[in-house]
């Protein structure tokens, strides 16, 4: 095992028990308070810190980062690191790692599975059972086919094009946006997000997030996907106007989303609790056994190699 000085490693924000107990373990980690606690703690143990492991959900700013004036890299649990301030980051030579392509599997999974039970209307037919809905309203109302519908994916990335090859098996037709076409895949490129929107019968949301992010789906985007579309979104919930999102769920504006992020986790608008046409899921694409297991493993790899000989396995630049 390497060398660690003691106090030269962080956790900030909740992670994993059993990678916490690693990383006090072997590694001498500081566990660091939450909420307001946490600034007046970096400044009184700060100055000797230079690894940070963190997740998605929390994030190093730049405040934080002046408190530890020897910070040299920031592991971050999980792909998504838009609440680190990646900025500040790279101006004081600040690496950061995040656990790419561990969990594709999974949120692809999870989002093909979503899509059919929006559509198909599985929860919604599952409440009306246990409501004791049949013997008195007779049958389910029908619901939408999801073999040869038009998918539009947003951001084709490494979980799009997991999510895409899954939908192939389905008969769908794909149509993708990204910042650019790619070369490498059959599906029809469109132009920008509102023509997505027009083409689709759902619109499938796998954008990595970001502030050129925020706010992509808007309502013009939404009212384009129009009365018979439906929207799921796994990536982030700062990418869609999630007022008017709800706002046209509630008016028949659209048919159905299937969301397993929020803009404000976990705090979920109460109009969205309440409708029959809406899958809600705790943001768990990835939470399985087995995936979880692995982000564990590619932190701790991250952290090592980095303690090793100053680099990280996935850099995020």
């Amino acid at each position: 095992m390497m060398t660690v000085a003691p106090g030269s490693i962080i956790q900030i924000g909740p992670l994993k028990p059993s990678l916490t107990t690693t990383l006090q373990e072997d590694f001498g980690a500081l566990v660091a308070p939450d909420g307001d606690d946490l600034l007046p703690y970096l400044a009184q143990h700060g100055k000797n810190i230079e690894i940070v492991m963190t997740s998605g959900r929390v994030g190093i700013t730049s405040p934080m980062m002046e408190a530890m004036p020897k910070l040299r890299a920031i592991i971050n649990h999980g792909v998504g690191y838009e609440k680190t301030d990646a900025v500040a980051a790279a101006e004081r030579g600040i690496a950061i790692a995040n656990t790419p392509d561990v969990l594709n599997d999974c949120v692809a999974d999870t989002a093909v599975g979503a899509l059919i039970d929006m559509m198909r209307g599985f929860s919604a037919a599952d409440r009306f059972v246990r409501r004791g809905d049949w013997p008195v309203k007779g049958d389910f109302p029908l619901t939408r086919k999801v073999t040869g519908c038009h998918v539009g994916i947003l951001g084709l990335g490494r979980i799009g094009r997991a999510i895409a090859k899954r939908l192939e098996g389905f008969d769908v037709t794909i149509s993708y946006h990204n910042r650019r076409p790619r070369a490498d895949v059959p599906y029809a490129y469109a132009g920008s997000v509102r023509e997505l929107a027009l083409r689709s019968d759902v619109l499938m949301i796998a954008a990595s997030a970001g502030p050129a992010a925020a706010g992509l789906v808007d309502r013009e985007v939404l009212t384009a996907l129009g009365p018979h579309g439906f929207v799921v979104n796994i990536a982030r919930g700062s990418i869609i106007d999630e007022p008017a999102m709800t706002e046209l769920l509630a008016s028949g504006g659209l048919a159905g989303a299937a969301l397993d992020v929020f803009a404000d986790e976990p705090n979920i608008p109460e109009d969205l609790l309440n409708m029959e046409n809406v899958v809600l899921l705790p943001h768990l694409a990835s939470g399985t056994i087995e995936t979880r297991e692995a982000m564990e493993r590619l932190v701790l790899d991250n952290l090592r190699q980095f303690l090793t000989d100053g680099t990280l396995v996935t850099p995020t630049a």
